[in-house]
């Protein structure tokens, strides 16, 4: 007999399901097999030391314990919900602010190009003199115009580097989405 046989036939023994037969050759192997007998012995010292918990782990969970915990996950489940209610509170607020600012913020934009018509028509020779002070910063708009596309260029032209660049992209995205959800309930 093999020893990962007996300490099964040990198992069945303990389950009070081992032939006669088989327990006789147990034996047999327990008295030749000294690794096998230091398992008995130490599966009986974990049998006997299980026995002697299993009152005192019973006896601490109470109803009065079962109880508090169905309570304090009330109180949770509470706590969540008003954080969740204040939330919505927030939000809505600030679809209205939201809305009005959206509004002014597109009504000042869209008056913009207006606004500079007006004052090219009226005043030619101011705009003439804005354009003439401006002309550096076209020039140097133009300068970062060329290095940007170079830029890109290097950019598009070499797949390691654009792969990169997306990925990049997709795990800020990730990040961004994972603290824009909603917070779960416990």
């Amino acid at each position: 007999m093999r020893c990962h046989e007996a300490r099964q036939w040990l198992e069945d023994q303990r389950e009070d399901n081992l032939a006669s037969a088989d327990a006789a050759a147990l034996r047999e192997h327990l008295q030749e097999c000294a690794g096998c007998r230091a398992f008995q012995q130490y599966q009986r010292h974990l049998e006997t030391v299980l026995r002697a918990q299993a009152p005192r782990m019973r006896s601490r969970i109470t109803t009065d314990h079962i109880m508090q915990a169905i309570q304090q996950q009330r109180r949770i489940t509470q706590q969540l919900e008003d954080i969740r209610k204040r939330q919505q509170s927030r939000v809505e607020r600030l679809r209205s602010v939201g809305a009005a600012m959206a509004a002014i913020s597109f009504f000042t934009l869209s008056s913009i190009p207006l606004l500079l018509l007006a004052i090219t028509i009226i005043q030619t020779d101011l705009v003439l003199k804005a354009l003439t002070l401006l002309n550096g910063v076209i020039d140097t708009l133009i300068i970062l115009s060329q290095y940007l596309q170079t830029g890109l260029t290097v950019v598009t032209r070499n797949t390691w580097l654009l792969s990169g660049v997306a990925f990049a992209c997709v795990i800020m995205m990730g990040m961004w989405l994972r603290l824009m959800r909603q917070p779960q309930e416990v």
